[in-house]
C-alpha cells in the first residue's frame, strides 16, 4: 500500500516504507500516512490547510493493518525532590487522540512510561480498537509487560527473590487494560530521529511542565 508524504524532504506518494522513510526520518514536523489506494495517498498529499497545517488528522498503521501508537514518559530531576513527570501518547500528525499530561502521584520516569502505555490502551478500548502496535523507547515497560508480569502473576506479584514488585499497581493496571487485546509491543531506540518517538517525547515533556 502506498504512503503519502505531505511534509518531508520531498512530498509525494511512495510505494514502499523504505522510500517514505527516506523523506521523513529525522525531518522536523514530518507528516505522512499509509493508504489503501494511490488516489487516497495523493489526496492526502494535496489536502493541506492554512499555514501548511493538515486539514484532517492522520495516524500510523503497521504492515498488518493495526494502528500504531507511540508512547513515552519523562521525569525531570528523577528520584530527587521537585521531580516532575509527564506522559505522552502520539497517534499521528494532528491526531485528536494525541495526549500530553502531567503524571499524578509519585513522580518517577518508570511510572510515567507505564502510564503513557496505559493511557494509549484506555484510548484504544474507548474507540473499540482491539488490535494495536505500541512503540516505546522504554525497555522496562516492554520487558515488564511481556516477560516479567506473567512470572510475577504466577508468583503472587512477588519477584524471584520474594520481594514486592516495584510499580506493582502500575503494571497491574497495564495488564488489565491489555487483557483480551491483540497487542504488539515494540521497543524503539530513543532520541534516534524516529518521528513518532520524538513527538511522544515532546508531548511527555510538555506534560511534565503542566
Amino acid at each position: 500500500m502506498p504512503y503519502g508524504v505531505r511534509n518531508g524532504r520531498q512530498t509525494g506518494v511512495y510505494e514502499t516504507w523504505d522510500e517514505c522513510r527516506e523523506q521523513v526520518d529525522r525531518f522536523p514536523s514530518a507528516r505522512y500516512q499509509k493508504f489503501p489506494t494511490h488516489g487516497q495517498a495523493q489526496d492526502f498529499v494535496e489536502s493541506s490547510g492554512h499555514g501548511g497545517r493538515s486539514s484532517r488528522s492522520s495516524s500510523y498503521s503497521s504492515d498488518g493493518g493495526a494502528p500504531v501508537v507511540y508512547t513515552d514518559g519523562c521525569c525531570t530531576q528523577n528520584g530527587q525532590e521537585g521531580a516532575r513527570a509527564g506522559a505522552g501518547v502520539y497517534w499521528g500528525p494532528d491526531h485528536p487522540l494525541n495526549v500530553s499530561t502531567r503524571l499524578e502521584g509519585r513522580q518517577t520516569n518508570q511510572r510515567a512510561e507505564i502510564e503513557a502505555a496505559s493511557k494509549a490502551l484506555e484510548q484504544a478500548r474507548g474507540h473499540n480498537i482491539t488490535k494495536l502496535e505500541i512503540h516505546t523507547d522504554s525497555k522496562f515497560t516492554t520487558d515488564g509487560i511481556t516477560k516479567w508480569v506473567p512470572a510475577w502473576k504466577e508468583n503472587g506479584w512477588k519477584t524471584s527473590t520474594g520481594r514486592d514488585v516495584v510499580n506493582k499497581t502500575e503494571f497491574q493496571k497495564l495488564d488489565r487494560l491489555a487483557d483480551g487485546m491483540d497487542i504488539t509491543w515494540k521497543h524503539v531506540p530513543g532520541h534516534s530521529g524516529i518521528v513518532g518517538n520524538e513527538r511522544a517525547d515532546q508531548l511527555a515533556r510538555e506534560g511534565a511542565r503542566k
